[in-house]
């Protein structure tokens, strides 16, 4: 297991869960960047993204396990710069800087939960 990125989430926004469950995605973005998008994100500490996210790695949020479908083009440099991508779940997308997961739960958005990408 090759571990790509470890962090930790930080805040979940108040409209976070329900974009979650209403458009079958959240997204990241580090501390502390863009505050007129706190109640919209997931912010985590800033990290390092030691390899890029490709087809096949696997997201942890939590507990929850999702393996990597696709990843847009855009993904890896936003993530290297501002922890920030959109991961959508068990859905379809098609914007650059999205991440497609499948999972078989949603993950759940909480204050200390780790994030992780990682390559088996």
């Amino acid at each position: 297991m090759e571990v790509k990125y470890e962090s930790k989430i930080t805040e979940v926004g108040a409209m976070a869960p329900q974009f979650l469950e209403n458009n079958s995605s959240f997204i990241l973005m580090n501390d502390g960047l863009h505050p007129n998008l706190s109640d919209m994100v997931v912010r985590h500490l800033p990290s390092e993204l030691k390899a890029d996210i490709v087809e096949g790695d696997i997201l942890k949020v939590g507990r929850t396990e999702m393996q990597i479908i696709k990843v847009g083009e855009d993904v890896n440099k936003n993530f290297r710069e501002e922890g920030h991508c959109t991961v959508v779940v068990n859905s379809e997308g098609t914007m650059p800087g999205q991440i497609i997961v499948k999972a078989a739960i949603v993950p759940r958005l909480r204050i200390d939960n780790e994030i992780t990408f990682y390559s088996k």
